[in-house]
């Protein structure tokens, strides 16, 4: 019970330190995507996006070795292992250096001539895209040797110094879009050059602070372990293979759409992505608190306090996401308007199917987190990444029938949902945890909570006039039901006491 209580007691104060990183980032993140979009125009947003998109469709090497080193730095913590800690940093800069140099040559190589003979970029632009290009390629490649030290960040649970990064990173961009109403060279350079600039400055900091803070991170002496680094690299190769699923539905399904309909309908993606990242970091914030715990009661053999917040996390995340997803749904052309003022065309579709999108796969993260635990994912990375891999030729074939753009989401919506049903199964059987309890306390009591609180919010829609006065008013109803029903059906009795506790605790300035 005291280890239960001191694992709550620790994600709920690193959920708070998220939070207020979460709030900061959420609203210059809003407040700069209007001046960039303003100030670039839709063509250059809709071009930064898809050029860089080319150098994130590179990034899965590097995503797959930031999973694996994050699972082995927890198990090494859980386990309180000092020196596997020391050899897990040493092999980890090892590969990522690997990887970085792999990145280098692919996109020198495969990228830059995929950019210059097959996307549709005005002839006018080609020149700037390709400084785009390298920029955000050299900004990636400074984001990958610094992943060993962002890990052991978040491994060590120092979420405090990860949310203040994460706060100085957000206002350093904010700068550089202010500074875009100043310079009268071509905005769209000067933007892509101020951001890879700022990411390497961004990566040192990662670097000071981990040597000052964790001995694991001083590197002493030799420590490459051929056991280890051949372990770590064949957890990261499968990891590759379940990276490329989602890959396909982000950055690939963003170049067949350049492809086949040009970069104005990029900048409507781009504000979807924009909108649905927002949304990502409530739910993100959530489970960064909650990954090491995972990883660490499993390599513990805590399995029951592993399920507890494997359905807990699960649960609120999902919940979390609906207060969001649903008013900027319904509202979506008044909220885009307001927030934009000019909305590309498309943007309200493509923002209404992608947030639907992440509320069907808003716990997936932590189960894969749940599933990347056990150290065997070979087999559950095949079958989800077969699935996943549906979504390209299902949507070329949708567009070479000449059907919408937003068809890539609606196809994507059918995959997400058969893909949850798949993992739940996986994960479940691999942690030993009751499916039925599953579907029980999580997706049944999420599913009525949102079901029943869409009710009265939809009909206030469909029957009240346009306008943001009624948006305001749709919006607050929904989040007032949804937070009702969550807590009374959502909840479980234990967990409303404990809720209700919590925030007893926090307004009486107790710890």
């Amino acid at each position: 019970m005291a280890t239960s209580n001191s694992n709550s007691k620790r994600v709920a104060k690193n959920t708070l330190l998220l939070y207020v990183r979460m709030l900061v980032t959420m609203s210059v993140g809003l407040f700069t995507s209007r001046i960039v979009l303003n100030a670039l125009g839709v063509e250059d947003y809709g071009l930064y996006n898809v050029v860089g998109g080319v150098v994130v469709l590179l990034a899965f090497l590097n995503s797959a070795m930031s999973s694996a080193t994050q699972r082995y730095l927890n198990v090494a913590l859980g386990k309180r292992d000092d020196v596997e800690l020391n050899k897990i940093v040493s092999n980890s800069l090892l590969l990522h250096f690997v990887v970085a140099l792999i990145i280098l040559v692919l996109a020198e190589t495969i990228g830059l001539y995929f950019i210059n003979a097959f996307m549709k970029i005005p002839e006018h632009r080609l020149g700037v895209a390709n400084w785009v290009y390298q920029f955000s390629v050299f900004s990636f490649i400074a984001s990958v040797v610094s992943v060993p030290f962002t890990a052991s960040i978040v491994a060590h649970e120092r979420m405090s110094a990860f949310a203040w990064m994460s706060i100085y990173d957000v206002l350093a961009k904010l700068m550089i879009v202010a500074s875009l109403l100043f310079v009268d060279f071509d905005k769209l350079f000067i933007y892509a050059m101020l951001l890879f600039l700022q990411s390497c400055l961004t990566q040192c900091i990662y670097f000071w602070y981990c040597k000052r803070n964790f001995e694991e991170c001083k590197l002493r002496g030799c420590l490459i372990d051929k056991s280890l680094l051949k372990s770590m690299a064949t957890f990261s190769s499968w990891s590759i293979v379940g990276n490329l699923g989602f890959l396909i539905h982000t950055q690939g399904i963003a170049i067949v759409i350049n492809l086949f309909f040009g970069v104005t309908v990029n900048a409507a993606q781009g504000i979807a992505n924009q909108v649905n990242g927002i949304v990502k970091q409530f739910v993100t914030n959530f489970l960064i608190a909650f990954n090491p715990q995972v990883v660490k009661t499993y390599a513990a053999g805590e399995f029951d306090e592993m399920h507890k917040l494997v359905l807990r996390g699960c649960k609120v995340a999902c919940l979390m996401v609906a207060f969001f997803v649903m008013p900027l749904i319904l509202e979506a052309p008044t909220i885009l308007k307001a927030w934009l003022g000019v909305v590309p065309d498309y943007a309200v579709v493509f923002v209404r199917l992608v947030l639907l999108l992440t509320l069907f796969d808003a716990f997936s993260n932590l189960l894969a987190t749940a599933k990347g635990a056990t150290g065997d994912i070979k087999i559950y990375q095949m079958v989800l990444t077969s699935i996943g891999l549906a979504h390209l030729p299902l949507v070329w074939i949708c567009f070479e029938l000449g059907w919408e753009p937003y068809w890539a989401q609606i196809v994507y919506l059918f995959i997400i949902i058969t893909l949850q049903i798949v993992r739940i199964w996986f994960v479940c059987r691999a942690v030993k945890l009751s499916i039925i309890i599953f579907y029980k306390k999580v997706v049944l009591r999420c599913a009525v909570s949102i079901v029943l609180a869409s009710i009265l919010p939809l009909y206030m829609h469909v029957k009240l006039p346009s306008g943001f006065a009624y948006s305001i008013v749709i919006s607050i109803t929904c989040v007032v039901f949804l937070a009702f029903l969550a807590f009374f059906v959502g909840l479980e009795k234990g967990e409303r006491v404990s809720l209700v506790k919590f925030i007893s605790n926090r307004i009486k300035g107790k710890s």
